[in-house]
C-alpha cells in the first residue's frame, strides 16, 4: 500500500465562505472533504494540519515549522504532499528545500486559484495532480499545479494569468 502524508497550511484550497463576515475565510480544513471524493483504495492518506493560514499572513516561525514537520515524516522515504497557499507557496518550498537538501522522498506542494466548492475551482484538480507527483516524482521538492510539475527552484507566480510558471 502506497502512503502519501499530508500536511495542511491553509491558503485558498481550505479557504469556505463566511456568511456572517460576507468574506471567504479560512476557518476549518476542507482536505478531508476533497480526499473523500477521490477514488484511492491502495493508498493512505494520513492529514495533519499544522495550521489554517492565508499565506500572506505565514511568518518565518511557520515556514520553519512546515520545514521541520516535513523532514521528520519524509525521513522515512514517504511522500509528502503540503497543501499551501499560492501567494507565498514557492517561499515555503524553497525553506523546505534550504532545510531538506537531498530528500529521501518526493516533496509536493500545491494549492487551489478558487477554494473547494467554489464553481470553477482547480482545488480537486491540483489535489489529484499532486498526489500523483508524489508517486512518480523523484526525491526532492516541487510544486505542483495545473497540470505541471516545477522544480521549486525554478518556479514563480504570475499573478496577472493566476498560475505558475517556470522561472529560468
Amino acid at each position: 500500500m502506497q502512503r502519501v502524508h499530508i500536511l495542511t497550511t491553509g491558503g485558498t484550497m481550505e479557504k469556505r465562505y463566511v456568511e456572517q463576515a460576507g468574506l471567504m475565510q479560512n476557518t476549518e480544513p476542507q482536505i478531508q472533504r476533497c480526499l473523500a471524493l477521490l477514488r484511492l483504495p491502495t493508498t493512505k492518506l494520513p492529514v495533519e494540519a499544522l495550521m489554517n493560514k492565508d499565506s500572506l499572513s505565514m511568518t518565518d516561525e511557520d515556514r520553519a515549522r512546515i520545514s521541520a514537520r516535513t523532514a521528520e515524516l519524509v525521513t522515512g522515504g514517504t511522500p509528502v504532499l503540503v497543501t499551501h497557499g499560492t501567494d507565498t507557496m514557492v517561499q515555503t518550498g524553497l525553506a523546505i528545500a534550504e532545510r531538506l537538501p537531498q530528500p529521501q522522498a518526493p516533496v509536493i506542494l500545491t494549492g487551489a486559484m478558487t477554494p473547494f466548492g467554489i464553481e470553477g475551482s482547480d482545488a480537486m484538480q491540483n489535489l489529484t495532480e499532486a498526489l500523483l507527483a508524489c508517486r512518480l516524482m523523484p526525491p526532492g521538492v516541487f510544486l505542483s499545479f495545473h497540470g505541471e510539475v516545477f522544480p521549486i527552484h525554478a518556479v514563480m507566480k504570475d499573478h496577472a494569468h493566476s498560475r505558475f510558471i517556470r522561472s529560468i
